[in-house]
């Protein structure tokens, strides 16, 4: 859903001065739209790094064995990594997600989604984004807000 609030449209319909109601600029839009891939090579190579890791802590890791977690870290770097890092590195010991945020070996699921959100958004940006006929195509039906009140527990949920 965060794409939908890059989209030209989307965005100058609801970004105005709280003062003057003037719309944002056009440069401001596009500088704001380049952000979104600034470093992206950087950013998907590292949430690459994190998932091989988070993967091979899961399922390769052995406690009591010869190799530690940082040694695993640091081999997993060299193949994932521009510049190889210190080898007194410790950012595992910050890399929570996998240890105690309920993401165990799940991870990769971050960089899934984002090929999920980025597809979809694609199918409603090749019909137009402000068509609502896309959705019914989509959903097969006109929007319901049903699902959003089960989400938040208005409604009971479903099995």
């Amino acid at each position: 859903m965060e794409n939908w609030c890059y989209h030209r449209g989307t965005l100058m319909s609801i970004a105005n001065n709280y003062q003057t109601g003037k719309s944002l600029p056009e440069e401001v839009y596009l500088k704001l739209l380049a952000t979104r891939t600034f470093r992206a090579g950087s950013q998907s190579l590292r949430k690459v790094k994190l998932a091989s890791l988070d993967l091979k802590l899961h399922t390769k890791y052995i406690p009591d064995g010869s190799e530690s977690v940082y040694d695993v870290d640091q081999r997993v770097s060299r193949k994932t990594e521009v510049i190889p890092p210190l080898p007194e590195d410790r950012v595992l010991c910050a890399f929570n997600h996998i240890f105690a945020a309920g993401y165990a070996a799940g991870y990769s699921s971050y960089k899934s989604a984002e090929v999920l959100a980025a597809d979809a958004l694609s199918a409603f940006e090749d019909a137009g984004l402000e068509d609502n006929k896309v959705f019914v195509e989509f959903r097969g039906r006109e929007p319901s807000p049903e699902a959003l009140l089960r989400q938040n527990g208005f409604l009971p949920a479903t099995a």
